[in-house]
């Protein structure tokens, strides 16, 4: 077998994997970089159109996020504009997709809650506004029409923003666009499966089914694989792995853009929202529903037994899922959830939640979404007894890195990015133009994407 040498061989073509080739290719000096992906094309596991909610998370309808992580998350999600902004129009709107989004409060409580969110982060989003009913009649009539009068509602609102994305298609871009860099060896390289990776010296060997590649750093971004080739490394051992899945339901149009509902802050999965599906025109989605898998690739059961591998059970598994059972917010969450897998009555479950967004759903309108939905790989910190909630990576500091779950999900792709450029740049000394980058993908987007907003 050849044995091929690169500064950086990156396993995992979804978007956390292409966003890195891409600011690598563009933002540093190094010469030879190689993406691999062990599936025929680009995006065929979680960043695939159907596979995720197809949102920008901003920060800013986002509930459970403190102000000072939604910031953090207002920077990412921009640069994401940003790049779009870059390129050619048609390339543009097959990626990023506008339409208005809100988060929506129903009853007293949930209504003064936003109002005092309103208060605390309008300074910083400044396009974000309060609507009272009438105003969210005009932008959403759906969420009033068939609503109790007496049933107080109100919103906060962005108007026609950049709030959609077709992931697979943006991992596309950031690999076409890398390997329009002259004087670069851009190798990406699909169908290939990594059997292993071995530290050889100062560098690692990427053995493959049809060769063994050299690599200077190597960065893992394959979901929860990246977990099970820590652990064969011999890293990461002191976390385990609980993968959810998420399913949707599709109606016809109900919605002109996203509604979201109030986040539950004790919870690490997302409430009920509803979307326009960029993959199914005249179409509202509906969800997600949260249910626990032993898969690492949602449809793939062949991935039990990699699950299995990564699962680690042991005592403190057991204590940490012993002590989300005892928390009863997620114990019920947990139960209904289960109990929308159940024919006859999952959809007239689901419908309640529903109609919390769209009051005159009828149980007709809801299809169950086959195929749509993918599966998010949530550690579990062993020593800390703990769910992680945000962002999870693996990095022991010896030239490898294994990104597992981005927070807030592809989003955080390019500020994904840009932490792993640093580490790379800090064990190869290579140079990150940094001032480039923040000057290409940083800051507010240009006003041409903001015409008519």
């Amino acid at each position: 077998m050849s044995n091929q040498i690169y500064d950086v061989v990156i396993i995992g073509g979804g978007v956390t994997g292409t966003a890195l080739l891409y600011t690598l290719a563009k933002f540093t000096d190094l010469k030879r970089i190689a993406l691999l992906e062990k599936y025929p094309g680009l995006a065929m596991v979680n960043s695939k159109a159907t596979n995720n909610s197809q949102t920008i998370h901003c920060g800013d309808i986002e509930t459970n996020y403190s102000l000072e992580k939604a910031l953090k998350v207002q920077r990412t999600a921009g640069m994401l504009v940003r790049y779009g902004d870059q390129l050619a129009p048609a390339d543009r709107d097959r990626i990023i997709y506008r339409f208005s989004k809100m988060v929506l409060g129903v009853g007293a409580e949930e209504c003064e809650f936003l109002r005092q969110r309103y208060q605390d982060f309008k300074p910083h989003f400044v396009r974000m506004e309060l609507l009272e009913r009438s105003a969210i009649a005009e932008l959403e009539p759906g969420v009033v029409n068939g609503r109790s009068p007496s049933e107080q509602i109100v919103a906060l609102a962005i108007r026609n923003d950049y709030t959609a994305i077709n992931y697979g298609a943006l991992c596309q871009s950031f690999v076409e666009q890398a390997q329009s860099v002259l004087d670069k060896t851009i190798d990406l390289k699909l169908g290939v499966r990594v059997a292993a990776i071995e530290p050889v010296g100062a560098n690692y060997q990427v053995v493959t089914d049809e060769q063994t590649l050299t690599a200077k750093f190597v960065v893992v971004s394959a979901g929860g694989h990246s977990l099970l080739f820590a652990h064969r490394m011999g890293f990461g051992l002191e976390y385990s792995c609980l993968p959810v899945a998420g399913n949707f339901y599709f109606t016809p149009q109900v919605l002109n853009g996203k509604v979201y509902t109030i986040q539950n802050d004790k919870l690490p999965f997302a409430a009920i929202h509803g979307d326009p599906d960029i993959t199914a025109p005249g179409k509202t989605r509906f969800g997600p529903t949260a249910l626990p898998l032993p898969l690492l690739e949602r449809y793939s059961f062949k991935t039990f037994g990699e699950y299995l591998q990564v699962l680690r059970p042991d005592r403190a598994v057991a204590s940490v899922l012993w002590n989300l059972l005892k928390e009863e917010d997620i114990r019920n969450y947990i139960l209904k959830n289960i109990a929308f897998e159940v024919p006859l009555v999952n959809r007239r479950l689901f419908l309640q939640d529903a109609r919390k967004i769209v009051p005159a759903l009828q149980l007709e309108d809801l299809k169950f979404a086959h195929g749509i939905g993918g599966i998010r790989p949530q550690l579990i910190d062993k020593n800390a007894r703990q769910l992680i909630l945000g962002q999870a990576a693996i990095d022991p500091g010896h030239g490898i890195r294994f990104n597992v779950t981005p927070s807030p999900g592809a989003t955080n792709c390019l500020g994904n990015a840009e932490q792993d450029t640093e580490r790379i740049q800090a064990h190869l000394d290579c140079k990150f133009d940094r001032d480039r980058f923040e000057a290409e993908l940083v800051g507010q987007p240009h006003w041409s994407l903001l015409e008519g907003a």
